[in-house]
């Protein structure tokens, strides 16, 4: 007859076997899902996805601004180019917006230190100068690891980053990044694309009605 320490020993083995088995199947599967984060999460390919922070610092979500013609723009308030594009910017917003065109403007101070004021400067800068009347939202980063995932997804989805001031992105209704501009092309290059799109976007409305 089989001893019982011998036996006890045995019995003891096998449930360590059993216990090491069940916690390499636990540990896999939670391999497994962490992978499934990392390499399976869903892509994100609409611009108003993301949230970002108006000149307060106050959490918005651009799913306000969905369904219109967008153009999205990092601006400055000491470049030589600043005169023009903001007059031409508030040109634009006053002839297609607000029902059906939006003008997304973000400070940034990384293209030569040439916009130094605080957010809210900024807006009363705008204001005061030019009558700027679209929005102007929370200074940002656009180039770098710190850059804003909004603005970020705007250089991904065109392939063009921004080397100054006052580039423009075009969002179309349907979510997507059509058309980019460098900061000296004329807003007559601009404008023909903005209203083709407005133009479609009213077509298509008044066809659903």
């Amino acid at each position: 007859m089989e001893p019982l320490t011998a036996y006890a020993l045995r019995r003891s083995g096998s449930k360590a076997k059993v216990f090491a088995v069940l916690l390499s199947m636990v540990l896999c599967t939670v391999m497994l899902f962490l992978l499934q984060l990392k390499f399976l999460k869903p892509e994100i390919n609409s611009f108003y996805t993301f949230e970002v922070k108006d000149a307060k610092g106050r959490t918005v979500s651009l799913k306000k601004f969905k369904g219109k013609v967008t153009l999205v723009v990092n601006v400055a308030s000491d470049c030589q180019l600043t005169d023009r594009n903001y007059l031409a910017l508030q040109e634009l917003h006053k002839e297609f917006g607000p029902f059906h065109f939006s003008i997304l403007a973000f400070p940034c101070n990384q293209f030569g230190e040439s916009e130094p004021c605080p957010s809210k400067e900024v807006v009363s800068f705008a204001r005061n100068n030019y009558g700027a009347t679209f929005p102007i939202f929370h200074e940002i980063k656009i180039l770098g690891s710190e850059a804003d995932p909004a603005f970020r997804f705007l250089v991904d989805s065109s392939k063009k980053e921004p080397r100054w001031n006052i580039w423009k992105y075009l969002v179309n209704p349907e979510e997507q990044v059509v058309k980019s501009w460098r900061p000296e092309e004329p807003i007559e290059v601009i404008r023909p694309e903005i209203a083709a799109l407005v133009r479609q976007m009213i077509l298509r409305k008044k066809d659903d009605l």
